[in-house]
């Protein structure tokens, strides 16, 4: 036997009770394997990082506001005290239904395979562009810490190039900001942009107003926040212009280069001249649930996520649970919601089999309202029935955010944090980028000659995707985006 096969062997082997693999360490996985923390099972948690993100506060590592630790415990230090429960970093390359079987990699490329007795699969959710993927290299989404830092790293750069140079045209392209998807994850990451540019850096440049920025937002819709209700849409759209956006809508993002985005909009089509593009318009299911439906039989949506029973189960294979952004339930939203509850849920089904009693109902989804903050002291939320803005909004999805943190530690340094840097000092005390930081993105990004092309496309493509910078009807935004 092979150094790679025994290892292998004995990560499969561990433990001689009921064997339950959990794929993906977000909402979905991590309430799951809470859930069994004291079944009488062999839990093992696999996942591509060694930590938890809690993603509705992503943004705000992109905006130097929170450290990334405070939003990203490692999944180790999370489920230590659950002896049941062994935790892995792998990439799974092959789930295999009928061996009852997962193959994963490790980051020495060693392959790992893990036998199972019962399969949970909550393997998230990733960026969309809507069949336009050449635009990934273009407008970065935010789906990760990596991601996170890279926008930071970008934007922050940006200021930094525009202060050195002398060319207006390229101080113009430099300060101009451009945010493609104007839901919860778009409004608030232009919102920073925004604060960032009008209130935190003003007096930090000597040879740059960076009041002068120009900060886009662009929206396939007729409104901001297309999911909610106009008087929250009209509240955001008010604040939003007040803070120094610009706002375009029914504008769909048709073309795109290093240096330009190209918007379809009423008007016709303008070339928007930009350095920095962020994309949040769309998400699509995690590969997990293409992989995952070929081997049970079934379709994938236009998403690509996976249908399941009203048990989260899979068709054909009882035991095997899909739950979070990856699977299609009863047209819920792909957010954080759905997933943490239907991690939970999964959790008492697996129970309650391994113990022989009655398996709980079919899985219902309680909807806690949705919510966005827009900037410092004002944000929106529609919940239990009631509609609020401002400052009391701003308090609620507050209190909600922290409350959904791991840990008292992060919770409380989460509230230090925010007080020191939104109150007290009015600054960003996480914007730190070196000048290797910077010159990559000049590297990466060299200046064009004057006659650059742009990718264009003016009408939807030939398979009916939905065009860039539209957000799909069926994607509702809830409490908090899921990651996993």
């Amino acid at each position: 036997m092979t150094e790679q096969a025994a290892a292998a062997g004995a990560v499969a082997t561990t433990g001689a009770g009921h064997r339950v693999v959990v794929i993906g360490g977000g909402f979905g996985g991590l309430n799951a394997v809470r859930e069994l923390a004291d079944a009488d099972a062999d839990v093992t948690l696999v996942d591509r990082t060694n930590h938890h993100l809690f993603q509705p506060l992503l943004y705000q590592v992109a905006a130097g506001i929170l450290p990334p630790g405070l939003i990203a415990p490692a999944l180790r230090h999370i489920v230590k005290n659950q002896v049941n429960t062994h935790a892995l970093l792998a990439e799974v390359t092959n789930i295999d239904l009928a061996k009852r079987e997962v193959t994963t990699e490790a980051p020495d490329t060693r392959t790992l395979t893990l036998g199972y007795d019962t399969l949970v699969v909550a393997g998230g959710a990733t960026h969309s562009y809507f069949g336009r993927d050449e635009f990934a290299e273009f407008a970065p989404g935010m789906k990760t810490i990596e991601d996170a830092r890279y926008l930071r790293d970008r934007i922050l750069s940006a200021f930094e190039l525009a202060e050195l140079t002398t060319d207006p045209a390229e101080r113009a392209e430099l300060l101009t900001f451009v945010v493609i998807g104007a839901g919860p994850t778009g409004v608030e990451t232009v919102g920073q942009i925004a604060e960032l540019a009008h209130t935190v850096l003003p007096r930090d440049y000597r040879s740059i107003n960076t009041r002068e920025a120009r900060i886009i937002l662009l929206e396939g819709a007729g409104s901001v926040l297309p999911p909610f209700d106009k008087k929250l849409q009209a509240y955001t759209h008010r604040v939003l212009e007040r803070m120094g956006v610009e706002i375009h809508l029914n504008s769909l993002a048709v073309g795109m280069d290093d240096y330009s985005v190209t918007v379809k909009g009423p008007d016709g089509v303008e070339t928007i001249r930009c350095r920095t593009r962020i994309w949040a318009a769309g998400v699509a299911a995690s590969p997990l649930a293409t992989m995952l439906a070929e081997q049970a039989g079934v379709e994938t949506d236009r998403a690509g996520r996976i249908p399941v029973n009203p048990d989260c189960s899979v068709a054909g294979h009882p035991e095997v649970f899909a739950i979070g952004d990856m699977v299609s339930l009863n047209e819920l939203p792909g957010v954080a919601q759905p997933a943490l509850q239907e991690g939970h849920y999964v959790g008492k089904v697996i129970k309650a089999r391994l113990e022989g009693r009655p398996v709980p109902p079919p899985f219902t989804y309680f909807d806690k309202g949705s919510m966005a903050t827009i900037g410092y002291r004002a944000a929106v939320a529609d919940a239990f029935g009631v509609k609020v803005t401002g400052v009391l909004a701003y308090l609620m999805w507050a209190f909600v955010h922290v409350a959904y943190l791991i840990g008292w530690g992060n919770r409380l340094g989460t509230l230090y944090t925010w007080a020191r840097a939104l109150v007290f000092t009015k600054n960003r005390g996480h914007r730190i980028i070196t000048f290797e930081q910077a010159h990559s993105q000049v590297e990466h990004h060299p200046q064009p000659p004057a006659d650059t092309p742009v990718i264009e496309q003016t009408t939807p493509s030939a398979d009916g995707a939905v065009p860039s910078g539209a957000r799909p009807p069926e994607q509702v935004p809830t409490l908090g985006r899921e990651a996993r």
